[in-house]
């Protein structure tokens, strides 16, 4: 599977770009698209699109080490890839 990473820090910025260089960095026909967010997954359908898949956190509270956060929530590179191998096993790409 060919995977493409784009790093958005800041949505505001990201949208003041020309639409071209938006397509460029998330090319509209590439429907296969993930969120990954360590805190609250609302807002990132727009990047995602109806057929991504936003992983995140969508609840506060949890006090601990980050690592150890990080590790129980799944916030891994080799979860990570599971979780987006498994949902785009069936969407189109």
């Amino acid at each position: 599977m060919h995977v493409r990473v784009v790093s958005m820090p800041c949505w505001k910025l990201f949208e003041a770009q020309s639409q071209s260089y938006r397509d460029e960095v998330l090319p509209p026909d590439v429907l296969a698209r993930m969120s990954i967010e360590a805190a609250a997954t609302l807002g990132w359908e727009r990047w995602i699109g109806n057929r991504g898949f936003a992983y995140g956190i969508d609840h506060f509270g949890t006090s601990a080490p980050a690592a150890a956060i990080a590790k129980a929530y799944g916030f891994t590179p080799d979860h990570i890839a599971q979780v987006a191998q498994e949902h785009f096993a069936t969407v189109p790409r």
